[in-house]
């Protein structure tokens, strides 16, 4: 008889390691790939639709114009959380990772297919502004569904290093769209700006049925399915968090200041600076955002594996305070324009972005309860990116009010010291999941 319990308990046992080996993969197949999308909108707002978009603007206002559609984007996030944060805790995670899924591939795809301004006129700026909504709905539920998904099947030794699947997820998707549009712009040469800039939106299909079949074989986590079982469900999820937990997705929104405003400084807003300021490569500036993007995955994962071994809190400290530390110099080295340094300061940059993005996922998923996780989670996290999202649109302000890099320099201080006050002010509840799990 104990030899059957033991045979039960072993095939029990591989089959959790199982499902933890594919809601890992999942997690960073399926995010790198809505990130992928993500991401190259970033890109093509910075080099490509200020021109094909708003050709009649000058090129400050089409700048403007084109970061706003953007910002679209991130304006949309926070809906997208309240929307399918409520279905991921009512009706299951993996059924709605696979709808945000499908939502971002098919607005992409559409972006590639759209029609320029000179053949269409101004309905082609609606239409873009549109899907860039779409693209933000989705991504609004994605991040919160991957990290608690991950989260919940992983144990609590293993808690940050199983969230930073869905973190690396985010520099892998930078890594992919740089590439494919560094590749793209070599192959295609003077015809990236009138063909060209659509075939990386495009691949964007092939990426999303990758990522749809490997989604399809991950179960929902047994947290989830106990609740389910026993009807624990939040009847209104998104209703019930902020009633419960206002102040802890207020500082859920500071905190993630300190990862998003860096990056996109340092990623979108400096390709645009690059290529309009310094009159640097585009080319030049895509290949060394791949590099950026190769140190930000291996900080991720270093960070996360110290939020394990240590304290969450500490490495997110460290992380803001490197942001910190290179908020001047980030700038005095680009604008030497040499292209060994240009390349050094963006890699260097990342460095506190990167620590802090490590530990974040399992830091803001245990914040909140199994029963409202996947809406505190987005809800909190999103509403940071829609803040963080207006950091490209607010550095080309800057630069084109005072004509100096030093007032976005302060911008990335402020915002990282506004992190580390929320931060401190989170209250630890990492035995929280341990106990839902043995309860």
């Amino acid at each position: 008889m104990s030899k059957i319990k033991n045979y039960d308990g072993n095939m029990e046992e591989q089959q959790r390691k199982k499902q933890v080996k594919r809601a890992a993969l999942a997690s960073v197949v399926g995010t790198s790939i809505e990130w992928y999308d993500f991401y190259l909108y970033g890109t093509m707002a910075a080099l490509v639709f200020p021109k094909l978009f708003f050709p009649e603007s000058d090129p400050y206002i089409g700048l403007l114009l084109s970061f706003s559609t953007l910002f679209i984007g991130f304006l949309a996030r926070p809906l997208g959380a309240a929307f399918f944060g409520s279905f991921g805790d009512r009706i299951g995670r993996k059924a709605t990772l696979v709808t945000t899924l499908l939502l971002m591939g098919i607005s992409s795809t559409l972006i590639g297919l759209l029609p320029t301004y000179e053949s269409a006129g101004i309905i082609v700026a609606f239409l873009l502004v549109f899907f860039r909504f779409c693209q933000g709905f989705g991504a609004g539920g994605e991040w919160g569904g991957s990290v608690v998904l991950s989260v919940e099947w992983s144990s609590k030794k293993r808690r940050g290093i199983m969230g930073s699947m869905t973190q690396i997820a985010s520099p892998i998707a930078l890594l992919l769209s740089s590439g494919v549009v560094s590749l793209t712009i070599f192959l295609t040469g003077e015809h990236f700006y009138t063909w060209g800039w659509r075939i990386p939106f495009l691949i964007s299909i092939l990426l999303v049925l990758i990522g749809f079949i490997i989604r399809r074989g991950v179960d929902d986590s047994p947290q989830f399915k106990k609740m389910k079982k026993e009807n624990r469900l939040a009847n209104k999820p998104v209703i019930e968090v902020f009633k419960k937990f206002p102040k802890t997705i207020f500082l859920v929104i500071f905190a993630g200041l300190a990862q998003g405003v860096p990056f996109y400084v340092f990623t979108t807003f400096a390709i645009s600076y690059g290529t309009e300021q310094l009159q640097l490569e585009e080319q030049f500036l895509t290949n060394s955002i791949l590099l950026v993007a190769i140190v930000e995955i291996i900080v991720i994962l270093y960070a996360a594996h110290l939020s394990d071994k240590y304290n969450r809190k500490i490495v997110f400290y460290v992380g803001s305070l490197l942001t910190i530390l290179v908020a001047f110099p980030f700038f005095w080295i680009i604008d030497t324009k040499i292209p060994l340094l240009v390349v050094l300061g963006m890699c260097i940059s990342i460095l506190g972005a990167g620590t802090v993005y490590g530990p974040l996922a399992a830091l803001i998923a245990e914040c909140f309860p199994a029963n409202l996780r996947y809406s505190g989670t987005s809800l909190g996290y999103q509403l940071s990116a829609a803040l963080q999202g207006l950091s490209p649109l607010l550095c080309v302000y800057l630069l084109n009010t005072f004509n100096s890099t030093v007032p976005i320099s302060i911008y990335l201080i402020a915002t990282s010291l506004i992190a580390i006050l929320a931060v401190s002010l989170l209250k630890n509840k990492s035995n929280q999941m341990e106990m839902e799990k043995a309860s």
